[in-house]
């Protein structure tokens, strides 16, 4: 049996590596060194780009679970990191040109992948499954082919809004109704603002620092339908009380008024363990984000779950078209892995091609595939990118926020992680001695 995989990045080589391991012959693709996008400077595979830092090393972490999880499944981005780490306090740093030179000698080293130095711009024919590990900056030819496929909303300018955890939420500082009373009662959760807390708010937002764009990113035709909140500021003191800070058809049960201006925070989630701020999209700094958004009272002690973002983003409509095995829902030996299918971050995108590559190499022995438990974080990204109940998808880091609580209250954060982390890893390794042999 033989497999293609498409994209030489991160996703694609723990792919080709995990198809290998499972006995099934590889061409994997990769248009280096003959082409580079704009971000890509190396002709070796895996290259990182904006960071040689891979986050938290520490197992009560949200990174550092995920790397825990990815070195129990065999992942080699995992194992190459190690062999040329650099000290960085508690983050998990390497050389960024030894962990590509390391990962590029194994993967040529690995006599069942064949690497072919060749950009793909169709679906190569011929193969018995494939797998597209495609990055944030696709070439135009892929993008072009993938889009036909899955549709509009691949590849975009935009901005996305900030997502926190719902038990970090004041809720004695809030109260939950939809607008005008459409919808269910609790649809909403509502952060009013009083006049003078508002102009408080106004004057930090249009102060604050933006984050600094790329120049691959830049481009001048960002919709006004996600147009940042600090720009909607700056055309006017009044301006976001007449968009997404208008109170409107809101009543506050504490006070029985209408708010001065209102935030409204929607479930991002099934499960309702996480919330989005409402047109809230933003390119300010991570830093400054904390600081202006946690000046709503109930937001106060908000724990941010992914900051928003602003940059040119490559990636397909995932609640429609993908399982959580990272297979088509319309063809099951055709699989994605990478920040294609909404995951966020070096080692998110090496985790979902290391699952892809699995699911593909089970699939064609006539296996079911796996599907992690939801309380492991790789399981957790999987069923955020194929939720079919999230409307408006935006790409997700590993974040704790993701993952079903704990049936018990913690309070303190580092001890409620490390349960987390703790219930994790016993999880999967129950899991997949069940499912595994």
């Amino acid at each position: 049996m033989k497999a293609a995989v498409i994209g030489g990045g991160l996703a694609g080589v723990e792919c080709a590596r995990a198809l290998s391991r499972n006995g099934i012959t590889v061409d994997l693709y990769e248009m280096k060194p003959k082409k580079h996008s704009p971000a890509h400077k190396l002709d070796t595979l895996a290259e990182l780009v904006c960071s040689n830092s891979l986050k938290a090393e520490r197992l009560n972490s949200a990174a550092g679970l995920l790397k825990a999880e990815m070195a129990y499944l065999g992942s080699v981005c995992v194992e190459s990191a190690y062999e040329c780490k650099v000290e960085a306090g508690g983050a998990l740093a390497v050389d960024r040109y030894e962990f590509s030179r390391i990962i590029t000698e194994k993967i040529k080293a690995d006599k069942n992948i064949n690497l072919i130095e060749q950009e793909i711009t169709e679906l190569p024919s011929g193969y018995d499954g494939t797998v597209i590990c495609a990055g944030p900056l696709a070439s135009e030819g892929l993008s072009e082919t993938i889009k036909a496929m899955c549709g509009d909303g691949l590849s975009f300018f935009d901005a996305a809004a900030p997502i926190i955890s719902a038990d970090s939420i004041d809720m004695s500082c809030a109260f939950t109704q939809s607008r005008y009373d459409r919808g269910g009662s609790d649809d909403y959760i509502n952060c009013p603002l009083n006049k003078e807390e508002y102009e408080a708010f106004y004057e930090a937002i249009i102060t604050a620092e933006s984050a600094e764009i790329h120049s691959f990113d830049r481009r001048k035709d960002v919709y006004e339908g996600c147009m940042p909140i600090e720009v909607l500021a700056s055309r006017g003191k009044d301006t976001m009380r007449y968009g997404p800070l208008k109170p409107v058809g809101l009543t506050d049960s504490r006070t029985g008024h209408r708010p001065w201006a209102n935030l409204q925070l929607r479930k991002e989630n099934r499960d309702g363990t996480m919330y989005n701020l409402v047109g809230f999209q933003t390119n300010l700094k991570f830093s400054e984000q904390k600081r202006v958004f946690s000046m709503f009272p109930a937001l106060k002690n908000a724990e941010f779950v992914r900051y928003g973002v602003m940059h040119r983003n490559t990636f397909i409509d995932s609640p429609r078209l993908l399982e959580a095995d990272f297979s088509m829902r319309s063809n099951p030996l055709l699989f994605f892995g990478g920040q294609i299918t909404g995951v966020e971050g070096y080692m998110e995108s090496a985790a979902s091609g290391l699952m892809a590559g699995l699911n593909l190499s089970r699939r064609l022995k006539g296996e079911e595939t796996l599907v992690l438990p939801e309380d492991t974080m790789i399981g957790a990204l999987s069923r955020y990118i194929s939720d079919e109940e999230i409307k408006n998808f935006q790409p997700m880091g590993a974040a704790f926020g993701i993952i079903p609580p704990l049936s018990e209250k913690i309070r303190d954060k580092q001890e409620r992680y490390t349960r987390l982390s703790e219930r994790a890893m016993e999880s999967l390794k129950a899991y997949m001695a069940e499912n595994v042999k």
